[in-house]
């Protein structure tokens, strides 16, 4: 069994920022945007540009429960927008990274296959669908 490379702490720090990592790295890319835990590592990325302004919260002048109430505020705003934004910054991460932007795992597209198999058993088909891609 063969390793994968991961990225360094500071390309993915620059990767969490927006920046495109090495193409010796795109297995990992194509894990990390397509794989189980794609969800809560995609929240804990979007964090990461946010961290120097919740220490700057913690340089205000007040009680410490007020900056910290601050950074919480702050905190539950960044997460919303990051959850809100999530598929098109995955998309564009995609694209980036010379990945086909509407790349999915194969269970996921086996189960949203067999979703569709069983709602157009009941209901009829409606609308054609294009065929999702797979991780190779």
């Amino acid at each position: 069994m063969t390793k994968r490379a991961r990225p360094t702490a500071w390309q993915w720090i620059t990767y969490s920022w927006g920046r495109k990592l090495p193409d010796e790295l795109q297995d990992w890319v194509r894990n990390d945007l397509t794989g189980r835990w794609r969800v809560p590592r995609h929240l804990l990325r979007g964090m990461i540009p946010f961290v120097p302004v919740f220490a700057a919260f913690l340089l205000f002048p007040g009680p410490i429960y007020l900056r910290l109430a601050m950074i919480l505020l702050g905190l539950i705003l960044a997460l919303f927008y990051c959850g809100a934004y999530m598929k098109m910054n995955r998309e564009h991460r995609l694209e980036r990274h010379g990945l086909p932007p509407d790349l999915e795992r194969p269970e996921r597209v086996r189960k949203h296959d067999a979703d569709r198999v069983a709602y157009e058993k009941i209901h009829g088909r409606s609308v054609p669908v294009a065929p999702r891609r797979q991780v190779p």
